[in-house]
C-alpha cells in the first residue's frame, strides 16, 4: 500500500470555498466547554476525614492539649489571645478562656487532670479549672512564654521564657519555688525527668541544661562539639529519666545521657538540602515501648531512629515539612503533622504509613491523643481544631 505523498511545505495556506461545505450544524452555547471548567478540577474540595470540627477561634491555633482523665476534654489556644476547653461529642459545650493580652502559645494539663495551664506570649501562666473557671494568674518571667510543662506526679508548673529563663511555681498557692537563670536566649524547650527529679532544658543558645529543682543549679551544661551548632527546637526525655533527645535547627539530633551530661549519639539529617543548608528539626520523642526514638523536620521526613545501633531504621517521606508528632498511646503508631495539612500515620515497626487524614487547609501546629486513644486532636493555621478516630490504630 503506498503512503500518500507528503505536502510540500511551502504549499501555503489552504482555503475553503462555499463548494466545500457539506453541511452546518447549530451548536448550542450551553454544549461548549467552559473556559473555566479546567480551573474548577483545582478547587474541587478535599474530603474531611475529621468526626468534629471545633470553630471557636478567630484565628491561627499553636497549642492543644487532651485531658489526662477525661476522653472528652480538650483545650486549644492560639493567636486569638484566647483558649478554649471543649469536648468531644458535646458540640454544645466550650469554656472560653479569658485573660491573656497576647496568643497563647502552649497548654498543658496536670497529672491528675485537675488544672490546666495556659502560657502566653504576655509572659502569663493561668491556671485553671475544668470548668474553665480561672484558678489563679501566675507572673514573674519578663518576655512571652515558650511552653509549659507539669510535675509528673504534683502540682508544681515549670514554664520557659524568651527572657533566658525558667520558672517553677507551686500551682495549688502560687509561690514562685525558683528561677532557673544562665541560658543566654530564649528558652524553647524543656520538662521534668518522668521520675520528678530533674529538669531539662533546651535553648536558642545552643545548649542543653539540666537542672536540680530543688536548689536551682545547674547540673550540666551541653555544649560545643559535638553538640549542635545552632539553637535547639525541641527535647523529649526518655521512659526511664535517663536521657534526653534533642533536635535543631541545624538539622542534626542528639541523645545526651542525663546523669553525666555526655553526648551518647549524634545524628545528621538523612538528606540533606538542596540549597546546601540544614534543614531544621521541628519534633522529636523517644518511643514509649521500643528502643526508639523519632524526629520530624523540615526536610519533608520523619526518621525512625534505631537506638541500639545508632542508625535510622527507616526514613519516612512526607510531601511537606514534618512540624509535630505524638504517639498512638504505647503502640506501634505515630501520627505525625505536616506543613501541607495532612496527618499521616505510621506504623514504625515496617515505616508504612497506614492512613492519610485529611481536612485541614493549612499548616499542623500540634496534635494531642485522648486519654482512651479514640481520638486524634490537630489544630492548624487554619483557624480550626479537628478531631479523627484513631480507635484502629492501637
Amino acid at each position: 500500500m503506498n503512503k500518500p505523498a507528503p505536502q510540500d511545505d511551502e504549499q501555503g495556506e489552504v482555503f475553503l470555498d462555499e463548494s466545500d461545505i457539506i453541511d452546518e450544524v447549530d451548536v448550542d452555547e450551553e454544549d461548549l466547554p467552559d473556559a473555566d471548567d479546567e480551573d474548577d478540577t483545582e478547587n474541587i474540595e478535599e474530603p474531611d476525614d475529621s468526626i468534629h470540627i471545633f470553630t471557636g477561634h478567630t484565628d491561627e491555633l499553636y497549642s492543644v492539649a487532651c485531658s489526662p482523665t477525661d476522653p472528652a476534654l480538650v483545650a486549644t489556644g492560639g493567636r486569638d489571645d484566647r483558649g478554649f476547653l471543649w469536648k468531644i461529642g458535646h458540640a454544645d459545650w466550650a469554656s472560653k478562656l479569658q485573660g491573656h493580652t497576647d496568643s497563647v502559645s502552649s497548654l498543658a494539663f496536670s497529672c491528675d487532670g485537675q488544672l490546666l495551664a495556659s502560657g502566653g506570649f504576655d509572659g502569663l501562666v493561668k491556671l485553671w479549672d475544668t470548668s474553665g473557671n480561672l484558678k489563679r494568674t501566675l507572673e514573674g518571667p519578663g518576655g512571652g512564654i515558650e511552653w509549659v510543662r507539669w510535675h509528673p506526679k504534683g502540682h508544681l508548673i515549670l514554664a520557659g521564657s524568651e527572657d533566658c529563663t525558667v520558672w517553677m511555681w507551686n500551682a495549688d498557692n502560687g509561690h514562685c519555688l525558683n528561677v532557673f537563670s544562665g541560658h543566654g536566649a530564649s528558652v524553647t524547650c524543656g520538662d521534668f525527668t518522668p521520675d520528678g527529679k530533674t529538669i531539662c532544658t533546651g535553648s536558642e543558645d545552643a545548649t542543653l541544661r539540666i537542672w536540680n529543682p530543688r536548689s536551682g543549679e545547674s547540673i550540666h551544661v551541653v555544649r560545643g562539639h559535638p553538640y549542635h551548632t545552632e539553637g535547639l527546637t525541641c527535647l523529649s526525655i526518655s521512659s526511664d529519666s535517663t536521657f534526653a533527645v534533642t533536635g535543631s535547627k541545624d538539622g542534626s539530633v542528639h541523645i545526651v545521657n542525663i546523669t553525666t551530661g555526655k553526648v551518647v549519639s549524634s545524628w545528621a539529617s538523612p538528606t540533606s538540602s538542596t540549597e546546601g543548608g540544614p534543614e531544621s528539626i521541628e519534633c522529636v520523642s523517644f518511643a514509649p515501648t521500643f528502643t526508639w526514638a523519632v524526629s520530624g523536620g523540615m526536610d519533608r521526613n520523619l526518621t525512625i531512629w534505631d537506638l541500639q545501633n545508632s542508625s535510622p531504621r527507616f526514613i519516612c517521606s512526607h510531601e511537606e515539612g514534618v512540624t509535630c508528632l505524638a504517639w498512638l498511646g504505647v503502640s506501634k503508631f505515630l501520627a505525625t503533622g505536616c506543613c501541607d495539612g495532612r496527618i499521616r500515620i505510621w506504623n514504625c515497626l515496617s515505616g508504612e504509613c497506614v492512613e492519610t487524614f485529611k481536612g485541614h487547609e493549612h499548616a499542623i501546629q500540634s496534635l494531642s491523643v485522648s486519654s482512651n486513644v479514640e481520638f486524634l486532636v490537630s489544630v492548624s493555621m487554619d483557624g480550626t481544631a479537628r478531631v479523627f478516630e484513631i480507635g484502629n490504630f492501637h
